[in-house]
């Protein structure tokens, strides 16, 4: 392990006790990666890959020449043309870690290993049973609160088509009744989250640009859409499946929008007349509230005079402060026991 193996996470530091398994390799490397070891890993594999489906993942670890990111909802089987070993990290939603193994290994195919790694609370251990229907595994380490498996692809993998992987429910507003599209790892995949409730049922009257920031599976975005047709409406997601899950929203509904995979404001250069979000603050397994204190703190510099900032938080998220100090004041919209909404002015 390197100098700087401080600066990995728990699961990639167990992954460095076994670099065995990756010496001259061609790795893919998926899932929960929250760090740059794909970097240090290429030191001793052939070649390494990474399918990030983390926009702001994919950024840093693109700057790399020894290494080739693909960012996208679902990779093509020419972006694993000699791959022969996968490094899966486990992300927390069990679902989505069914999604990226149907997929990886339908894309790799047959014979093709896999090193699975994820911190226990995750539902690491649970990758025996998921892998059971591809072949054997086995787990070979144990530290760090982190387990670490080794298995090969023995069976015939089933032709993976990401139209199988949404799920589907009704969302009624007012009199008409929307069809929200997700795919595995988006928030609230296949329910409706009651903080995107209580936000659309106090939005001010929109006009103009609008963001739909964080948007998810397109929900609080096809309801905006749905009331303020002559909106232009921007969704943006750091994550592909939300991304991919937005357009389908949109699609199933015949409505227009434009999507936009950035970290926060990144890939965002037009002014806005109004932002709206429920603002992400769980990054895999960890609290994380930089992408929406950035998001507020830069919200003046992407709104057009008088334009308006409206989010859902939690109570015990400590957002009014910031709010106060960069934007100058706030109203709160609504409250009920669980979430606020917090609106302010440029």
């Amino acid at each position: 392990m390197s100098a700087n193996a401080a600066t990995f996470s728990p699961a990639s530091q167990v992954v460095a006790r076994q670099t065995d398994f990756f010496t001259d390799r061609h790795v893919l490397v998926a899932g929960e990666l929250d760090d740059l070891y794909p970097v240090e890993l290429a030191k001793v594999a052939a070649s390494v890959h990474v399918f990030n489906t983390h926009y702001g993942q994919h950024i840093a670890l693109s700057r790399s020449s020894k290494i080739t990111s693909h960012f996208g909802a679902e990779l093509s089987a020419d972006d694993v043309q000699g791959v022969d070993m996968i490094l899966l990290y486990w992300p927390k939603a069990k679902a989505e870690a069914e999604y990226l193994l149907a997929m990886l290994l339908a894309r790799c195919g047959k014979d093709t290993e896999i090193c699975i790694v994820g911190e226990n609370r995750s539902g690491v251990r649970s990758a025996e049973k998921m892998f059971a229907a591809y072949g054997p595994i086995n787990k070979y380490d144990s530290a760090r609160r982190c387990s670490f498996f080794w298995g090969r692809c023995q069976n015939e993998v089933p032709a993976f088509q990401m139209d199988d992987w949404f799920r589907s429910y009704p969302l009624s507003v007012g009199e008409q009744t929307l069809t929200i599209r997700s795919l595995p790892g988006v928030f609230s995949h296949g329910e409706f989250d009651q903080g995107s409730l209580l936000l659309i049922e106090n939005l001010p009257a929109l006009s103009g640009r609008v963001l739909d920031f964080g948007c998810g599976a397109g929900v609080i975005g096809a309801v905006l859409k749905t009331r303020y047709p002559e909106i232009t409406l921007d969704l943006a997601d750091v994550s592909a499946l939300a991304i991919a899950s937005a357009r389908e929203t949109f699609r199933e509904n015949h409505l227009e929008g434009h999507f936009v995979a950035t970290d926060v404001y990144s890939s965002l250069p037009e002014q806005y007349d109004f932002l709206i979000s429920n603002p992400p603050f769980h990054a895999g397994l960890k609290t994380f509230y930089a992408a929406t204190e950035q998001f507020i703190k830069q919200a003046p510099d992407h709104l057009n005079e008088g334009g308006e900032l409206v989010i859902v938080a939690n109570n015990f998220l400590q957002y009014p402060p910031l709010l106060e100090q960069c934007l100058g004041g706030y109203d709160i919209r609504a409250k009920n026991n669980r979430f606020s909404i917090y609106h302010a002015k440029k």
